[in-house]
């Protein structure tokens, strides 16, 4: 979703609230992940002194497989962002969004940073015990006698 600021960084005070879905099929394309619900984005744009900020929130849900038991789940996720977006910058800075030509493109935004909060591992829960090494059951389901001969 682009998102026009050029009011905004002319008038203090100005806001603009922002709330929209990007859908499961505009995410097909990131490997690594499936998105069984779409990204919902609510927050707004706003200037305060002089000073352009985007705050939002995002929340969606994945279809994961548990890194040590193998099992198939799904987990919700929301997370909140904030930066500060200014018109153009000299030099390189990842502190600052540049708005070019006085827009931004929030899918992009909005999807960098929901990934860049991901985790590494995936599990199914905090204390999965995974799978035996030797037999291959599931440790949470069942207790097998591999480990203990």
């Amino acid at each position: 979703m682009k998102v026009n600021l050029k009011q905004i960084f002319n008038i203090v005070g100005e806001s603009k609230d922002i709330a929209y879905s990007i859908s499961e099929s505009e995410l097909s394309d990131i490997r690594g992940f499936v998105f069984s619900s779409p990204v919902e984005v609510k927050g707004r744009v706003y200037n305060r002194a002089g000073v352009v900020y985007l705050e939002y929130s995002v929340d969606f849900t994945l279809s994961l497989t548990c890194d040590r038991c193998l099992v198939p789940f799904e987990k919700e996720y929301s997370f909140g962002f904030e930066h500060i977006v200014v018109p153009s910058i000299s030099g390189d800075n990842d502190d600052y969004i540049v708005a070019e030509g006085e827009s931004i493109e929030l899918n992009d935004i909005a999807v960098t940073d929901l990934l860049l909060q991901l985790p590494t591992k995936i599990l199914c829960k905090d204390d999965c015990k995974g799978l035996c090494m030797i037999c291959g059951c599931d440790l949470n389901e069942s207790q097998c006698n591999c480990l203990n001969n």
